[in-house]
Formats: C-alpha cells, sequence, structure tokens
C-alpha cells in the first residue's frame, strides 16, 4: 500500500516515523504545488495520504464521497482511494484535536476561546471546541472582522489555539501574538508538533498556564487514518504509546554543567548508546566564527561570546533527534533556555569540582571555581528536566541519562 502526506511545504515532517508504527505500508512525502494537485490527485501514484496545509478544503472537490465530519466541515485530512478509483475524504483531525484537548485537562464551558488562523484546522478546532461546550469561538485572521489588531476586545479568552503554521519549524521563535493582552488566559494549544514547544507555548509555561504542543494530535489523527488506509480498527489506548515513542524518537538531548564536566565526552558516549547524531555547540561555535574561543573572548570580549553562543544554540536546539553538549555558560543567558527547551530535555551534568580541568577555557582558568559553581547552579537547575551525577565513567553517566530520561 502506497500512503504519504501531502502538502506543499513539508519541511521536517514526523509523520513517516509515526506511520512506520502504525502498519506494513510505504510511507511517503508528497510536495505539490497548486497547478500540480489536480494531476497527482486523479492519478494512481498513491492508495492513502494525509492532507496538511494548504490543502484541506481544496481536496473536497476531488472526493466522491465523505465521512459524516468531513461532510459537515468541508475539511479533509485523509483521503483513501477506493477499489472502484474513487476517493474518499475524512476529517481525522476531529478526534486527534479533542483527543489533545481532553487530554490537557481544561475546561471551555462556558468560556471564550480564540482559534488563530482560518484554514481547514482552524474549522475543525471550532467544531471540537463547540462540542466541548465553549461559550463563544472565535476565529483571529489576519483579515478578518477579529484580527490583530483589535485583540483587546478578546480580553477575557480562556483558551487560545494556534491553527496556523507561525513558529513552525524551521521558523522557531516566532509567534502569533504576544500573550500579554489576555490576563484571563488558563491555557494554549498549539497544533505544530515541530518544534514540541513553540514560542507561543514557551511564553504560556512562563506565565504558569496550561501549554500543549500538536504532537499527541499528530499521533490520534495517525491512528485514525491509518484504520482508514488499512481497513480496521487499531486499539486507542495506542495513542499514547505512540506519542512518547515519537517524543523520544524526536526530543533533543541537552547537556548543560560547569566548564570541564564532562559534557562532550558523556554527550559522545550517549549518542553512540542511542544511535543518534551528536552536536557540540561550542565546536560548531568556533566553526562558524572561524577562530578559536580564547581569540573570540580576547576580540569580541564576554559579551561577543554570548550573542554568538546564542545563535549557535537557537540554530542547534531547532532540530530534532540528536545529543547537543553546550558551554558551561550556556545557562547565563535566559533566551538561551527557549532555545535549548523547543525541543529538548535538558539534563544538568554534575561533577566533583575537584575533577574539572581548566586549560583552555577562559572563564575558569584563573576562576574561583567553586564561586563560580555556586553563582551558576541556581541557573543550571532552572533549566534542567534531570541531574546526573558524572563521577564515573562517561558510560556510566550515559546509562543513567537513558535510564532517568
Amino acid at each position: 500500500m502506497r500512503c504519504g502526506l501531502l502538502g506543499k511545504t513539508l519541511g521536517h515532517s514526523y509523520s513517516p516515523a509515526l506511520h512506520a508504527m502504525l502498519g506494513d505500508y510505504s510511507y511517503a512525502l508528497f510536495e505539490k504545488t497548486e497547478a500540480e494537485l489536480p494531476d497527482f490527485l486523479r492519478g494512481g501514484g498513491w492508495d492513502g495520504l494525509n492532507v496538511t496545509i494548504p490543502y484541506k478544503k481544496a481536496v473536497v472537490p476531488y472526493c466522491a464521497a465523505l465521512s459524516p465530519a468531513a461532510e459537515r466541515l468541508q475539511s479533509v485530512n485523509t483521503l483513501v482511494r477506493r477499489p472502484d478509483g474513487t476517493i474518499y475524504g475524512d476529517n481525522t483531525d476531529l478526534a486527534g484535536f479533542l483527543f489533545l484537548f481532553d487530554g490537557s485537562g481544561l475546561d471551555v464551558r462556558g468560556k471564550k476561546a480564540l482559534v488563530l488562523g482560518s484554514g481547514g484546522a482552524s474549522v475543525t478546532v471550532c467544531e471540537a471546541l463547540r462540542q466541548r461546550g465553549a461559550g463563544q469561538v472565535v476565529v483571529i485572521s489576519r483579515f478578518g472582522p477579529d484580527n490583530y489588531d483589535n485583540l483587546d476586545r478578546h480580553a477575557d479568552a480562556a483558551l487560545i489555539v494556534n491553527a496556523t503554521p507561525v513558529g513552525m519549524y524551521p521558523r522557531c521563535g516566532e509567534e502569533p501574538l504576544s500573550l500579554t493582552p489576555f490576563p484571563n488566559l488558563e491555557g494554549v494549544l498549539d497544533l505544530i508538533y515541530n518544534p514540541a514547544r513553540t514560542a507561543l507555548c514557551l511564553e504560556a509555561e512562563r506565565r504558569g498556564l496550561v501549554a500543549r504542543g500538536g504532537l499527541a494530535m499528530l499521533a490520534a489523527q495517525a491512528r485514525a487514518s491509518a484504520e482508514q488506509f488499512l481497513g480496521r480498527e487499531i486499539p486507542a489506548d495506542r495513542v499514547g504509546a505512540l506519542t512518547e515513542a515519537l517524543r523520544k524518537k524526536t526530543e533533543n538531548l541537552i547537556l548543560v554543567g560547569m566548564p570541564g564536566c564532562g559534557k562532550s565526552t558523556v554527550g559522545r558516549a550517549l549518542a553512540a548508546k542511542l544511535g543518534r547524531p551528536f552536536l557540540d555547540a561550542d565546536e560548531e561555535l568556533v566553526r562558524t566564527a572561524g577562530r578559536s574561543i580564547p581569540e573570540i573572548f580576547a576580540q569580541e570580549g564576554e559579551a561577543g561570546f554570548r550573542a554568538r553562543e546564542t545563535e549557535v544554540l537557537r540554530r542547534l536546539g531547532g532540530g530534532s533527534g540528536a545529543v547537543v553538549a553546550t558551554g558551561g555558560g550556556a545557562v547565563l543567558r535566559e533566551e538561551n533556555y527557549d532555545a535549548l527547551h523547543q525541543n529538548g530535555h535538558i539534563v544538568w551534568l554534575r561533577r566533583d569540582l575537584g575533577l574539572l580541568p581548566r586549560e583552555g577555557r577562559p572563564l575558569s582558568k584563573n576562576a574561583d571555581l567553586a564561586a563560580m559553581y555556586e553563582a551558576r547552579a541556581p541557573r543550571y537547575a532552572r533549566f534542567a528536566d534531570a541531574t546526573i551525577e558524572n563521577d564515573g565513567t562517561p558510560e556510566d553517566a550515559a546509562e543513567a541519562i537513558i535510564s532517568n530520561w
């Protein structure tokens, strides 16, 4: 069976990995322009498709039959070619978003919800929120009556759902709006799953709000799509396991800690055990600058070095499925937290101060390491999702990271 994902610009999609866990069928990425869409849909090169931005509404006229949900919403994200050659369209995004919403613990009954974007995904989200009893569902678009220039009229919103691609990889760090105008906000749901935590979700986290990315929705709708492809049921309880498996497959493992604590050595051992690429932020900084770290400090000072470091961390943190070793001072700038946390599980690697080397390290060479540690420890703790001691072998530390992940 030949299946795949249809869209205009697919970039770094997790769908092939997810569908590989759901069924024994091929799953390819089909990037098509609007002009290519008719011939592709009518052609015989596929048996089942998922459909993403911007074609969820555009594919409807090609369907000979629609599921009740797709008929009602006029939005399709799953296509199946039937034995007679005609196309059946379904909307499994509805089940996917309901799974995400129900798992968030949010209660929207009688409250106002804002849905960002007016495309096919937005229509589905609006339907789901109405099913869950939202008092008012308002679509925010660039040019509609409710837009980004008159958000003040919706300061009472309790929930914001991002159904736009703003903040999606590779344009990580972009936000469709700020959460400042919404004092009654209880949570943010973002349909984007790469990065795992968009800038919008990270802002919500900082404000102590519920924040969920779209990975669980992706897994739930993929299960429902696979049922259509295969013509059989897949147990609903597989969604949680699929979400967790995909999270671990795509999440970066980020190592932070004092200079010389073994981040690079342990990182290489960890990458080897997991079969992942290893990335060293300091090595990447040196490569892009064309100079050694001591030379950068001598010519640009610490401020210049830190600015370069932040750019490197944003780039490395925006990727997925890697082991990343950071410099000892990466935690000193708060903006680096977002860069590393957006797609990463951050591990604080601790090592006895008496074992830390000093040579080739501009800040620690002549420093009081105890005082440096005392100043930085709260920052390492602030960044870390887990803390691992590295007083044994690198392999021991790598095993401990895997066991506690």
